[in-house]
């Protein structure tokens, strides 16, 4: 029996592991799939372990997606995680913050008021090696290139924040046959380690709606890593403002390309659902 929290940021849902007491998560992706199965299992987009700090963090992050694959960051799930930690200790002050070790490297989330957590996310990386992206060569930038997918031309912008995204811009994100779509861009053969798919439509310079397919997970309600993502994308095509309200089909995310010290910031919120304990 392992006792689990659910929690939620925009519809994006984690099931909550405490694991603090060894490095290892404790139980493996074959059973995470079981739990996010959304009629046999307790259902999520993803299972969230909470493992001890090294390299100088706080505390360690590891995350299956619900088929099992293990993404190296998300941003949901790591506001997610920031609350998960405040109630496990006790301190859930405005102000306090965490460094977290992610495959993507040390994440720092801040508790704010109102459920709200703001997350310094890091630097974007642009070039086709670190995304990664066969697109252009590997030192290059990847901004509005020509893809074709399922015999049509998309025009691209790859981003990685920590974990491969490739946004394109639309006319409406209503039409986008996401179901059928989504899956064609993840599985493509220009991204070796597949991508999260993020579509655009700018509303005005300020204010983005944006649909997303998320690597491994499929058609999410939203995707904080892909949020930021797309922020970075609008600048580099000249669509957006760096101080960006990105709407999401589960809610509204704050995002921020900071040129001063060229970080991403997302602020959004993240809540708990209820507790309870799943039989292994």
């Amino acid at each position: 029996m392992v006792e689990f929290t659910k929690y939620q940021g925009l519809g994006n849902d984690f099931i909550l592991i405490d694991n603090r007491h060894q490095f290892e998560p404790i139980l493996d992706a074959t059973t995470a799939i079981k739990m996010c199965d959304r009629n046999f299992g307790i259902g999520a987009d993803g299972v969230i372990f909470l493992l001890p700090g090294k390299d100088d963090s706080d505390y360690t992050m590891i995350i299956y997606n619900s088929d099992g694959s293990e993404p190296e960051m998300c941003g949901n799930g790591i506001r997610c995680l920031a609350q998960f930690i405040a109630s496990k200790t006790g301190i859930e002050s405005a102000g306090t913050k965490y460094s977290i070790l992610t495959g993507a490297g040390i994440i720092v989330p801040v508790l704010q008021e109102n459920n709200q957590v703001r997350v310094d996310m890091g630097f974007p990386q642009l070039t086709a090696a670190k995304i990664p992206t066969t697109l252009a060569k590997a030192d290059e930038k990847v901004v509005n290139v020509p893809m074709t997918v399922d015999s049509q031309t998309w025009y691209v912008t790859c981003v990685s924040m920590g974990n491969p995204h490739c946004i394109t811009f639309v006319d409406d994100v209503e039409e986008i046959a996401l179901a059928e779509i989504g899956k064609k861009f993840e599985h493509h053969e220009v991204f070796p380690q597949r991508t999260n798919t993020e579509f655009i439509q700018v509303v005005n310079k300020s204010y983005l709606k944006m649909k997303v397919w998320e690597r491994g997970a499929g058609a999410t309600l939203a995707c904080g890593t892909g949020a930021c993502a797309s922020v970075v994308a609008g600048v580099l095509n000249g669509k957006c403002d760096n101080l960006c309200t990105i709407e999401l089909p589960g809610g509204n995310l704050t995002i921020e390309w900071n040129q001063s010290d060229g970080k991403v910031y997302m602020t959004g919120p993240a809540q708990e659902v209820f507790s309870g304990n799943y039989l292994v």
